[in-house]
């Protein structure tokens, strides 16, 4: 399964994702960002999409399915949203639901990677 992952301002939530993409089993790595994300780094390899989320919602919901749309195989993919905003978040979803592609949240705790 392809991981999807949202990165927003704060680089403390990045430790969730990291940990995600440390820990769990994926396809592909999928980072979606704007410009400060691409400083994001791990000894892991993904692709980083980089979207303006300043963008109104519904512009950014667009961005995402027209960069995400080539980038995912599958018919399901993992989403880590521990990063980010509501409107962010909204966009992102819709986005996935509209390509269409089923999602499970991902998460990382102290019992590992779980499925929500």
């Amino acid at each position: 399964m392809e991981l999807v992952a949202l990165l927003s301002s704060g680089k403390g939530s990045w430790a969730q994702v990291s940990g995600l993409m440390k820990y769990g089993d994926w396809e592909k790595v999928i980072i979606v960002g704007d410009e400060f994300a691409k400083s994001f780094t791990h000894e892991k390899p993904f692709e980083f999409v980089k979207v303006d989320l300043r963008k109104r919602l519904k512009d950014l919901r667009d961005e995402f399915m027209k960069k995400l749309k080539p980038k995912i195989s599958g018919t399901e993919v993992a989403l880590s949203i521990a990063s980010g905003d509501g409107k962010e978040h909204m966009a992102l979803i819709s986005a996935l639901i509209h390509l269409p592609v089923g999602v499970r949240f991902a998460a990382l705790t102290r019992e590992g990677i779980i499925d929500l």
